[in-house]
């Protein structure tokens, strides 16, 4: 037999004996389809799509998994880890992002550049398809109900997911950090299935760290119908008009077992876009360095190095108008700020919003802890107005406010400082710590904490003070679980007595009272209307729209209501409380949450009141029943009767969109 016929027998006999002892466990490795815009690079990098718009790559391993012993039998436990990164074409602009997959199929037929390479708009949504995905997406579409441009996400079948949240990790302490999958940096993800508890876990976190101990998402869900006995494991990933290199540098993959940890010494180097440009950039430093003379080139460095002095000295000039002397003790330097926060790195971030960014920061002046919002400051509004309204706000001094401590503007950027709360947003104890339960008493407590808040802002401050963003992610905890309601960078100021001025809407979609939605015109009002929304989800715990629930149940207020009218208002308190709570006091908190937030302004009550209620004197209204089941308000005029077919969301200009978490 020739020699080159033994050899290619050879690797054959060996590609098969690896193929039997690998299949249910195995390590990165060339034994891998590749389909579409896909490659492998002879380093070990695997790359899903380039530049090319509308493209999609599929890339999976070449033999089938059995994840059932059999027919119609359970799907077994797996894991699978693996270290990613997508560098975009244009900085911030990503498209579209990545999936773990596993499919009936190593081929995806009939998926163009879109839907993550995994579907069409024919097929989006059957449950013909069996697919099961793990998706990093980094492109919002509405039509999937994406949360953000920047999250994780459980599919089966469809993109619209089961369960989503925004990327980022836990800490061991419960706090959440927040990490951006298109900067370009290498992240680690980890799939994990338990077959005895049925229940799916996917937790994300740089590769600098050890797995966290608390997952990013987890589903308690059988998966066993949406799998067949055996199915190939992969990666999808497509761009769309914006593009995005989606790279896979490591990857392991197990049944029954824990999947093997991933080598960080052996991981190959992430190419980047602009590589060619920075080699020319050298090559060109080298021709002058060997045409211009001494004197030359010293003169050259003179300059290139005052220009950077100058530039780096006019990144943090500041401006400080006469009419800003008043304000100076609220006034922080852009540079102390930039510094505290260093340079607004990514790491530092600890949420998002409609309106930009909140940072932690330390002062370094004082080593104090502080969180720093980044807003772009609304033209519509004077500068100077604005900065008086924030003066005035950080003279508020109660303990349920969270502090601001100052501002600082710098070009078309306002900063807003606050003091900094260890353990967070209430948003983020009701529905992204899986292992956190807020109890009864907790609850409660923060319900009266809030309305102590908005009371002191209503009705004690020597000015009325709206704040027009009242939602759990507005609600801060401090160390010893005391609620302190923050942000307010939507505030409204009004002297006592005088309506508010009507001005752009402004606020979160579903918890907008209908008058602001038509009218534009924030008062006292329409943040008792939030309060209430507030107030349902606190008991119930859940958002005040819910897309993926039962027709009957989407919309929060709607359905209690209804449970009401049946004589079981108790059914819709939050589940994981397994009825471990105070009866009478449940009852009253779903109650007056609807009675806050009547469709009609003139229903409801004030926070004096409300705080009265929520202390047992006096007690809610008798004929609150028939008021709340009539949904209009006798004898109010037209512009009062407001019902929900009137409340058009297309007539709504929203600065902060209302988002469910679970996508």
């Amino acid at each position: 037999m020739m020699p080159g016929l033994v050899m290619l027998v050879l690797l054959f006999l060996l590609n098969l004996a690896s193929s039997y002892i690998n299949q249910n466990e195995f390590s990165f490795n060339g034994y891998l389809s590749v389909e579409g815009a896909a490659w492998l690079d002879p380093s070990g990098l695997l790359k899903l799509t380039n530049t090319s718009v509308r493209q999609g790559g599929h890339i999976f391993y070449k033999n089938p998994v059995q994840f059932k012993n059999s027919t119609g039998g359970s799907v077994s436990s797996f894991s699978t880890a693996f270290i990613f990164a997508i560098v975009p074409e244009y900085p911030r602009l990503g498209g579209h992002g990545l999936a773990f997959v596993i499919s009936p199929n190593d081929e995806i037929s009939g998926a163009p550049g879109g839907y993550l390479g995994l579907f069409n708009a024919t097929n989006q949504g059957n449950s013909s398809n069996h697919i099961v995905a793990i998706e990093l997406d980094t492109v919002k579409n509405s039509d999937c109900g994406d949360i953000d441009d920047n999250h994780v996400g459980i599919d089966i079948n469809s993109l619209q997911s089961v369960r989503s949240a925004s990327a980022g990790y836990f800490t061991d302490e419960g706090e959440f950090k927040s990490l951006d999958l298109k900067n370009g940096d290498t992240l680690q993800l980890w799939v994990e299935y338990n077959g005895v508890e049925k229940q799916l876990d996917v937790t994300l976190h740089p590769i600098g760290i050890s797995k966290p101990k608390t997952p990013l998402l987890s589903w308690k869900k059988d998966l066993s119908p949406y799998m067949y006995e055996s199915m190939f494991v992969g990666f999808s990933s497509s761009t769309g008009l914006f593009t995005s290199s989606h790279y896979i540098l490591a990857w392991s993959f197990k049944t029954n077992g824990k999947a093997e940890e991933l080598d960080l010494s052996r991981l190959p180097k992430i190419p980047r876009l602009n590589d060619e440009n920075t080699r020319g950039i050298k090559q060109l430093w080298r021709i002058l360095a060997l045409t211009l003379s001494l004197t030359g080139l010293t003169l050259v460095l003179v300059v290139v190095f005052g220009a950077v002095l100058i530039s780096r000295k006019k990144r943090f000039i500041e401006i400080l108008e006469d009419w800003e002397v008043q304000y100076g003790p609220h006034r922080f330097s852009y540079k102390d700020v930039f510094k505290a926060t260093k340079g607004f790195k990514e790491k530092e971030v600890l949420g998002r919003g409609g309106f930009g960014r909140v940072y932690k920061g330390v002062l370094p002046s004082s080593n104090m802890q502080v969180a720093v919002k980044r807003i772009s400051h609304d033209s519509r509004q004077g500068m100077r107005e604005f900065v008086a309204e924030i003066a005035t706000i950080g003279r508020l001094r109660h303990p349920n406010l969270v502090r601001l401590l100052g501002y600082c503007r710098h070009k078309h950027e306002l900063l807003l400082v606050y003091d900094y709360m260890p353990k967070g947003s209430l948003d983020k104890f009701l529905y992204h710590l899986p292992n956190c339960n807020l109890s009864w008493t907790q609850r409660f407590k923060i319900i009266k904490d809030v309305a102590s808040a908005l009371f002191y802002l209503h009705q004690q401050w020597v000015q009325v003070i709206i704040h027009r963003d009242i939602k759990p992610a507005n609600v801060l905890i401090d160390s010893d679980m005391n609620a302190k309601l923050g942000d307010f960078g939507l505030a409204k100021l009004c002297d006592l007595g005088n309506d508010p001025q009507t001005s752009h809407v402004a606020g979160t979609f579903g918890y907008m009272a209908p008058e602001l939605a038509r009218a534009g015109k924030a008062s006292t009002s329409t943040d008792v209307y939030a309060f209430g929304v507030f107030l349902l989800e606190i008991a119930c715990g859940r958002r005040p729209i819910e897309a993926r629930a039962p027709p009957d149940e989407a919309f929060l207020a709607d359905w209690i209501v209804d449970c009401w009218d049946k004589g079981d208002i108790l059914a819709t308190v939050d589940g994981r409380l397994e009825k471990n709570f105070v009866v009478q006091e449940a009852e009253l908190v779903l109650k007056l949450g609807l009675f806050c937030s009547h469709l009609v302004a003139a229903v409801r009550p004030s926070m004096s009141s409300v705080i009265s209620y929520l202390d047992g004197v006096p007690s809610l209204p008798d004929d609150l029943s028939s008021v709340m089941k009539a949904r209009e308000f006798p004898g109010g005029s037209n512009d009062e009767l407001i019902t929900a077919e009137n409340n058009s969301i297309n007539s709504l200009t929203i600065t902060e969109s209302f988002v469910s978490h679970g996508r």
